[in-house]
């Protein structure tokens, strides 16, 4: 049987391209089917690399060391009435990626502290954020991400050093198990919006520390890999 030909409908030049253009530009807006969520890395600890990681000192050296934990490259902390800590310069566009990702552990936990103090301001773990200022340092922001030894999980509070414009809010605490790795996950765009009331697209730095020089104790922790993720 003969199969009829189509008859092709008559159409102008300007219209095809227009429509042509409309395709490509649906198939280049359009997200693939199942494609990676967009990850930025910050801390490749398990690639046995701490580049890009600059140390700062307040008060004697805390320990940073890459070690072998299971068949993974983590650091470990430990600090002995000291505080320094690592911290990397990364500028991070929150509209792409608000979600701040890591695991930790502590190891020796601090005891009895009251962190709303001076004398009580050590951690055994803490990641932070942190939104330049620039020229005017005084609108320098951040974050703390802490793992206390007697605030509440959940708990904020302003920093005793630094005031309100640097948040602490405890993620873990006593209650948790140590030498537990925990996996943590946080919206930093909607942390900076709770706590400064504004909506901040960018951070400059993240930092890792874990300290006790106000308290004098001892503590160490590990802390995994960094990165910043779309959802």
């Amino acid at each position: 049987m003969k199969i009829p030909t189509p008859k092709l409908a008559t159409t102008n030049t300007s219209s095809f391209l227009l429509c042509s253009g409309i395709g490509l530009l649906l198939l280049l807006t359009t997200p693939a089917s199942g494609a990676e969520p967009m990850k930025i890395t910050v801390g490749d600890f398990a690639a046995e690399s701490l580049r890009g990681w600059e140390e700062k000192s307040f008060s004697s050296k805390t320990d940073y060391q890459l070690i072998t934990e299971g068949k993974e490259t983590v650091v470990k902390a430990t600090s002995q009435a000291a505080a320094s800590g690592l911290f990397k310069k990364q500028r991070i566009d929150l509209q792409q990626t608000p979600y701040l990702n890591w695991r930790w552990r502590v190891d020796k936990p601090l005891h009895s502290l009251d962190e709303q103090t001076k004398s009580g301001d050590d951690y055994g773990a803490r990641i932070y954020v942190v939104v330049d200022g620039g020229l005017f340092f005084w609108k320098t922001k951040a974050i703390n991400y802490v793992w206390a030894s007697s605030s509440p999980k959940g708990k904020s509070w302003p920093n005793a050093f630094a005031g309100k414009s640097a948040m602490m809010l405890a993620l873990r605490s006593s209650t948790d198990e140590a030498a537990t790795w925990y996996q943590e996950k946080r919206n930093v765009a909607a942390d900076l919006k709770e706590f400064f009331g504004t909506e901040i697209r960018y951070i400059d730095a993240i930092a890792i520390m874990t300290d006790t020089d106000n308290s004098g104790q001892e503590t160490s922790a590990q802390y995994g890999d960094i990165f910043f993720s779309g959802d």
